[in-house]
C-alpha cells in the first residue's frame, strides 16, 4: 500500500487540482489565449506569484489537465474488461463523451497537439494528485503517466494475437492512424452536430480497421 501524503503535498494537489478545474471552467465560455491568469488564481484564492510556481506558463496548466485525462483514459482501458479492438474503442468512447461535455477544453487540447513540434514530456502527477482527482479509481496511483499510445499499443497487441488484426500489421502506421481519427473527427464534428461524435467514431473505426486488414492481406 502506498505512503499516505503528507498534509504539504495535499494541499499543493488540492491546489492544482482547483486550478485545472477552475481553467476547464473558463475555457467553456472563452480561448486559451483570452483567460487572464489573475482571473485563475482569484478564483483560487491564491497570488500569481503561487501560480507561476506551480506552472511557469499558463499553456502549462493545460498541459497538466491534459496528463489528468490521459491518465483517466488509460484506466478506463486498462479496466474495462475489453480487449483488443474492443479497448481500443473504449479510448475513443471517452474522448467522445470527453468532448460532448467539454468542448472548449478538448478543443484547446486538441490545438495544443498540433502545435507541438515533438513529443511532449508527460507531466508528473503525484501520488496526492491521483488519489484526490480520482479516489475510485483503484490502482491509479501505479500507472505510468503518457498520451494514448500508452493505452493502445497493448490492446493492439491483443488484436494481433486474437486474430483481430493480421500479425504483420505495420504498428506505427496503425497508431497515426489512430490519432488521425482521434483527435481529427472530433475537429470536424465541432462545426456541426457534437452529439455524433461517438456514432461518428464507430464508423470511422470500422472503416478503418477494414483497410488495416486489406494492407496487410497485400503486403
Amino acid at each position: 500500500m502506498a505512503k499516505k501524503p503528507g498534509l504539504r503535498e495535499r494541499k499543493f494537489a488540492r491546489t492544482r487540482l482547483k486550478l485545472a478545474r477552475v481553467l476547464v471552467e473558463r475555457l467553456q465560455m472563452s480561448t486559451l489565449d483570452e483567460i487572464v491568469v489573475r482571473d485563475l488564481c482569484d478564483a483560487c484564492e491564491i497570488s500569481e506569484a503561487t501560480f507561476f510556481n506551480y506552472f511557469p506558463r499558463k499553456v502549462d496548466l493545460l498541459d497538466y489537465y491534459t496528463q489528468l485525462w490521459m491518465l483517466e483514459l488509460t484506466w478506463r482501458c486498462q479496466n474495462s474488461g475489453k480487449q483488443g479492438l474492443a479497448a481500443v474503442g473504449v479510448s475513443f468512447e471517452f474522448m467522445a463523451s470527453s468532448f460532448q461535455a467539454r468542448t472548449g477544453v478538448m478543443s484547446e487540447i486538441i490545438a495544443r497537439q498540433a502545435l507541438l513540434r515533438e513529443k511532449p514530456q508527460p507531466v508528473e502527477l503525484t501520488l496526492a494528485e491521483r488519489m484526490i482527482a480520482f479516489p475510485e479509481f483503484a490502482g491509479i496511483e501505479e500507472l505510468a503517466v503518457g498520451g494514448v499510445d500508452k493505452a493502445w499499443w497493448p490492446a493492439l497487441e491483443q488484436a494481433m494475437r486474437g486474430g483481430e488484426l493480421p500479425s504483420n500489421a505495420h504498428m506505427p502506421t496503425v497508431m497515426v492512424g489512430l490519432a488521425s481519427i482521434f483527435y481529427g473527427l472530433p475537429l470536424i464534428m465541432r462545426q456541426g452536430k457534437v452529439s455524433a461524435i461517438g456514432n461518428a467514431y464507430t464508423q470511422q473505426l470500422a472503416v478503418f480497421w477494414a483497410g488495416v486488414r486489406s494492407a496487410a492481406k497485400g503486403a
